[in-house]
């Protein structure tokens, strides 16, 4: 049995708050990547777009019921508010709690899915039986089938991680630290073996069960929604250039669905955690978000947009801006004769505006109105590219001249509906606000946290 502070016994809901609190430094729980209907039988669905997405008060993702199975934990890591030298509440569901709160929440619209995660209690293949029971009742029993997204613990049993596969949608195994020297340092009861042996069993059962799947049309699916993990930035002194370099390496060798990246919170003060005297590095985090979507949508390698000379991420640009003004002998580019791979790489081009250019030329040249109806970020473009063989107005190709204007709010270039150029207004421009924001709200701006 457990108790408060004050003597109570602890009820379900108390529970929730200490483990729904504990779970919010978990950024991994994306819902995206399954696609399932429901059955006539069981309760819920999991459609691909259907998962609810909510914020939590510093802008972290919670769309799902996002808990932690226990806060207790036998390991020391030294960043972790849980760790077991910390006296903090602790508490633990029993499994038939996590089915109730899940089952409610959902009955009553509030959550469309399970992002289950857990501190390790007894032992990882002990921790990992819990999980297992937890989801087996949830499927079997309460027939839910809805989006399931459960932590594997490393060390854990193989089997149990084999048969959890079957019963989820997504299952992630945090990489915690991008190095293994970080992770010796700051969490000595863990090692990279350990958590890169479930990411390696999850990708070759994912193999097995897609070929499965052809010969055997109902074969039970086997983590149908890949897998993912969770690097820390800012917790170890490891450069933007060597993380996105762990990154690409995860996505080649172990086919990941996403990498996530947390900035670092100091919860704990500890002699080998860093300072951090200007708050999280939620900035670079940002960075190295856009960057992560460069390697998996756009075609870029790591090593072009770093490199050990130049090992972190301009705070002024993103990542591709950054890329596009150190490489100026490929600009500009003609709009109506360029590949598709190279549409990619222009600033203010995305995959879904690069893709209608390619159909909407087919039908005559396309002109700068134009390419504003398909979606191109014009005022990023414009310094980039050619609209048969002419820029939008006449600018300098140069490194310098272009920073300048994509930096400077003042200077920057603001297009109309009729092409013509006039000042960029700022983004707190805005007649509408009635006080002056403060930097730290600009920051949160700028990086989607406001």
């Amino acid at each position: 049995m457990e108790y408060l502070a004050t003597g109570q016994e602890m009820s379900l809901m108390d529970k929730l708050g200490i483990l729904s609190d504990a779970a919010k430094y978990d950024v991994a729980c994306t819902s995206s990547g399954v696609d399932r209907r429901g059955n006539g039988q069981s309760i819920g669905s999991c459609l691909a777009g259907g998962i609810c997405h909510s914020f939590s008060s510093d802008g972290r993702c919670i769309s799902l019921l996002k808990i932690l199975f226990t806060n207790e934990c036998i390991y020391d890591c030294k960043y972790c508010l849980n760790r077991c030298s910390n006296d903090v509440p602790r508490a633990t569901f029993t499994p038939e709690e996590v089915c109730t709160l899940t089952m409610e929440f959902y009955r009553r619209n509030y959550i469309e899915g399970l992002f289950l995660s857990s501190g390790v209690i007894q032992s990882p293949t002990f921790t990992m039986e819990l999980l297992y029971r937890t989801i087996w009742l949830l499927r079997n029993k309460y027939r839910f089938n809805g989006y399931i997204h459960v932590k594997a613990i490393p060390g854990a049993d193989a089997e149990l991680v084999q048969r959890i596969g079957f019963l989820v949608d997504r299952m992630s195994v945090n990489l915690e630290l991008p190095t293994a020297e970080g992770l010796r340092n700051l969490a000595p009861n863990k090692h990279r073996k350990n958590i890169l042996t479930p990411m390696r069993q999850i990708q070759n059962h994912i193999k097995v069960n897609k070929e499965e799947l052809v010969l055997y049309r109902n074969a039970p699916r086997f983590v149908g929604g890949g897998q993912s993990t969770q690097m820390i930035v800012g917790a170890t002194p490891e450069n933007d250039y060597q993380i996105l370099n762990v990154a690409e390496s995860l996505y080649d060798k172990f086919e990941l669905k996403r990498v996530f990246y947390s900035a670092f919170v100091k919860v704990n003060e500890d002699k080998s955690l860093p300072a951090l005297p200007g708050g999280p590095p939620l900035l670079r985090e940002h960075r190295l978000y856009q960057a992560d979507w460069l390697l998996r949508f756009y075609g870029f390698k790591a090593a072009e947009l770093l490199d050990e000379s130049r090992p972190f991420f301009n705070v002024m640009l993103d990542p591709k801006e950054d890329w596009a003004v150190r490489h100026l002998e490929q600009f500009p580019i003609e709009i109506n004769r360029a590949p598709y791979e190279t549409l990619l790489r222009i600033p203010g081009v995305g995959v879904k505006s690069a893709r209608r250019i390619v159909a909407a030329r087919r039908s005559g040249n396309l002109t700068f109105a134009d390419l504003k109806k398909i979606g191109v970020v014009l005022k990023r473009a414009i310094y980039f590219i050619t609209c048969s063989g002419r820029m939008m107005y006449p600018t300098k190709l140069e490194e310098d001249y272009i920073v300048r204007n994509l930096t400077s709010v003042k200077d920057r270039i603001q297009f109309g509906s009729d092409g013509m150029t006039y000042r960029q207004m700022s983004l707190f421009d805005d007649s509408s606000f009635q006080r002056i924001l403060l930097p730290e709200e600009k920051l949160a701006v700028a990086v989607g946290q406001f």
